[in-house]
């Protein structure tokens, strides 16, 4: 298994060289811990969906944050999350009246703003580069929705922008943030299944080319800038339903937008899988077709140590080890050993740690919450526990796996150099064409 990930400085540097990033002169304060500021963090939202607006309570709830801006390019939504805040802090304050929220239809304004630290950006899954990589320019910290990226060669930019800008990115895989995940991740760690061979990653299928119909244009709603780089086509409700939105909009399931389930939940369990065997700073290295090469699973990738993933439909990880088995989804943890099961519920994992892990176990990065972790980082200026590489390194197994789906070929895969070998895969899998102005840069 590969070295447990070192939150330091010095690793920080060779990641931006590996990444072939030039990290500038660092401020002294990047990574120390007694630069925290002492005023609020003032905040400004982009994507007021429903991840955004849940997003939004969220950081509402904090007496750390301060919520100046909110940007959505729905008329709608933009009002709801000003009236979301100025009747919280109304509330907040006692003052009958708040009123310091302002609105956005143009993210690119909004990061006009020098009161502004960071934001927080839910938008669709094609929107996350561009986002991202302005923000950073901009100087402000970020938290990103998952997947991360669209493409790989996006995933890279965004590294790339937020290392040379010394900024604080926390991806939101939220799932590494909860006690179960963390749990098992260290069991496997440290060898209690003993090797690890075989690994079941179970989440829904790949998206499919955008078919839906036209409809016709409804007003308050900045249709062009919600495709941005996207292909431009004629406006349907199921990619963007208009004002408040109680569901999760299906615009995930198309690939000019999102990443399907492979990437939705693939953000989250493939993710775990990376934790446990060790490989923040790397990958996969051969990805297969599956033995029915026109199945929306069973795509296989394999890694340097040869342990194997497969992708399968479901939701939840099941680790394979010569010594037992440990199956964890959220809410739910069940490990064999020796062919005698340990553990099926919830309540028992913090016991088992204490059972099975030595004293000089390795222990990984803690967190409770997603948020607050990103907090803390953004007050110490040190990596959260889904730093943007993390991020990337995730993000890249949901679009190949999707790219192979996509072109109903393996390929060979150097995590190193981000690039395929032995004549495998093609460039365009890595990349996207982009509508003008706004391909990342």
């Amino acid at each position: 298994m590969k070295p447990t990930r070192s939150f330091t400085r010095r690793n920080f540097l060779k990641t931006a060289i590996v990444a072939g990033t030039a990290p500038l002169v660092l401020r002294s304060s990047l990574f120390a811990a007694d630069a925290a500021p002492s005023k609020q963090i003032t905040l400004g939202f982009i994507g007021i969906g429903a991840q955004g607006y849940g997003l939004l309570g969220n950081c509402l709830g904090r007496n750390d944050f301060r919520v100046l801006a909110v940007c959505d390019v729905d008329t709608t939504r933009r009002n709801l999350g000003k009236k979301s805040v100025e009747e919280r802090y109304a509330k907040d304050t006692k003052s009958g009246e708040y009123k310091g929220c302002e609105t956005y239809e143009d993210f690119r304004e909004m990061l006009a703003r020098k009161d502004i630290d960071a934001v927080v950006i839910a938008t669709p899954d094609h929107w996350h580069a561009g986002t991202s990589i302005a923000a950073a320019k901009a100087g402000k910290d970020i938290y990103c929705e998952k997947p991360m990226a669209h493409t790989v060669l996006e995933g890279r930019a965004m590294v790339n922008a937020v290392r040379a800008n010394q900024r604080i990115f926390q991806t939101g895989s939220m799932q590494r943030s909860s006690g179960e995940f963390r749990a098992a991740c260290e069991l496997v760690r440290n060898s209690v299944l003993g090797k690890v061979a075989r690994v079941e990653a179970r989440v829904s299928g790949p998206p499919k080319p955008c078919d839906l119909p036209a409809e016709t244009d409804e007003p308050g709603l900045n249709w062009d800038m919600w495709l941005g780089p996207a292909p431009l086509r004629p406006y349907n409700s199921v990619l963007s339903p208009r004002g408040k939105c109680d569901h999760f909009p299906d615009w995930r399931n198309y690939r000019e937008y999102g990443s399907g389930g492979v990437g939705d939940w693939g953000a989250h369990h493939f993710d775990i899988v990376q934790w446990a065997l060790g490989y923040d700073e790397g990958g996969p290295v051969e990805f297969f077709l599956p033995e029915k090469a026109d199945a929306n699973f069973g795509v296989r990738w394999r890694y340097d140590n040869g342990t194997e993933v497969t992708h399968l439909d479901g939701n939840g990880i099941t680790f394979y080890g010569d010594k037992g088995k440990l199956y964890v989804n959220r809410g739910k943890f069940e490990l064999t050993l020796d062919g005698k099961l340990k553990a099926e519920t919830m309540d028992s994992y913090a016991a088992l740690l204490k059972e099975l892990l030595p004293t000089d176990a390795v222990r990984l990065y803690h967190s409770n919450d997603q948020i607050s972790d990103w907090l803390k980082c953004m007050k110490s200026r040190k990596l959260p526990i889904c730093d943007v590489e993390i991020g990337q390194r995730t993000a890249t197994i949901c679009n190949l796996v999707n790219q192979v789906y996509f072109n109903r070929k393996g390929c060979k895969w150097d995590p190193k150099t981000e690039q395929f070998t032995d004549g495998t895969g093609d460039a365009s899998w890595l990349t996207r064409e982009y509508r003008a102005p706004w391909k990342p840069a």
